[in-house]
């Protein structure tokens, strides 16, 4: 007996509607979401570490070591940045003058440039600009204002990640176990293992993307080193950290700092970084990279590009990042549930030879 059409559409009427709340509400709810996502990649992340040290102490304390940890990071390279940016900033202040009276005699020197400052009347255009300028101070402060304000958001929300993760480092286990325990013995048993391998799977990535960053940035400066190109330890540090974006992130740092030895030692530091550049490129995607990675992540590579481009589009560089450990826990759980039905094809016994479909009489 069917049930009666009435009763059908109500019931299709309050699914759709049922639906279409559940989905305003996550649109709503997309920025805490997106911090709870966040903070479990890095809880992931850091719970080899954790794990590591919970061995020798308590899980607290583990916690605490491996959080001091990654906040020296950022100090370390805040310490690697800050000192040359200010030395340099300092000496361009200070040699400011001089380079206004080479560029003034350089234009006196050149007829075509001196016809064009001349004719274009540079001088009264940047005088009629700099008497804007106090009118435009007010919108200047609004911009400031902004940016403060986007950074205050900024710390708020790093700071709401890290008590997340410390949450879920801390009590994550005894959540998985408990959701676990409600499931029958052998689902269970499959669940806690496609966990771990997606753990494993996400740790080592982690692990591997920071290896490579490492040897990228650590080989960059030594190049810079001996190129005598101004600012190198945060030149290194940034193609370090561009070489955690796969496919373009290596092309953009060593654009970059092409551009910057323009101006050092054209054209030999530019050849001689551009060369290196290619090389490093070609010898970190062919041996560097696939070395790393296949002993951690053990995704194919077509699926990692493909991965990474659906990633970029959606949520931009954060995606990128986090796309291939994504795509290699939905890999685990493709195989873990195709292992599951054949294993349970094979557990069910052939027809015996006078087996047949119909059914015995009666």
């Amino acid at each position: 007996m069917t049930d009666p059409p009435a009763r059908s559409i109500v019931r299709i009427v309050l699914i759709v509607v049922c639906v279409s709340i559940s989905l305003y509400l996550i649109y709503l709810l997309r920025k805490p979401i997106g911090w709870i996502l966040i903070a479990t990649f890095v809880a992931v992340a850091l719970a080899g570490p954790v794990n590591w040290l919970n061995r020798r102490m308590r899980r607290g304390f583990a916690i605490a070591i491996v959080y001091v940890g990654l906040l020296l990071v950022p100090i370390g390279l805040m310490a690697l940045i800050v000192p040359p940016l200010i030395t340099q900033a300092n000496e361009f202040a200070q040699n400011l003058p001089e380079y206004s009276r080479d560029v003034q005699e350089f234009v006196q020197y050149n007829m075509r440039l001196r016809y064009f400052y001349d004719d274009t009347e540079t001088t009264e255009k940047l005088q009629q600009e700099a008497d804007k300028l106090p009118g435009r101070l007010g919108g200047a402060a609004k911009v400031l204002g902004d940016v403060g304000f986007g950074l205050v958001n900024s710390v708020f929300a790093l700071l709401t990640i890290l008590v997340l993760t410390a949450f879920m480092l801390g009590s994550g286990r005894r959540w998985v176990d408990a959701a676990l325990a409600h499931q029958p013995r052998a689902r269970a048993d499959r669940l806690r293992r496609s966990l771990d391998h997606m753990s494993s799977a996400v740790s080592g990535y982690v692990a591997g993307a920071l290896t490579i960053a490492f040897i990228a940035g650590s080989l960059a400066y030594i190049v810079l080193l001996i190129l005598g190109v101004p600012f190198r330890a945060p030149l290194a540090v940034m193609v370090g950290l561009s070489s955690l974006i796969p496919l373009v992130g290596a092309t953009i740092a060593a654009v970059i700092v092409g551009v910057v030895t323009l101006f050092t030692d054209f054209p030999t530091a530019t050849i001689v970084w551009t060369i290196w550049a290619i090389g490093y490129q070609q010898l970190e995607n062919n041996l560097i990279q696939p070395q790393i990675q296949k002993r951690t992540v053990n995704v194919h590579p077509f699926i990692t590009i493909v991965a990474v481009l659906f990633g970029s589009t959606l949520i931009g560089v954060l995606g990128a990042i986090v796309a291939i450990p994504i795509a290699a826990s939905i890999q685990i759980l493709v195989r873990e549930y195709w292992d599951w039905r054949t294993l349970s094809i094979k557990d069910k016994p052939p027809p015996g030879p006078g087996a047949t479909d119909e059914p015995a009489p009666a």
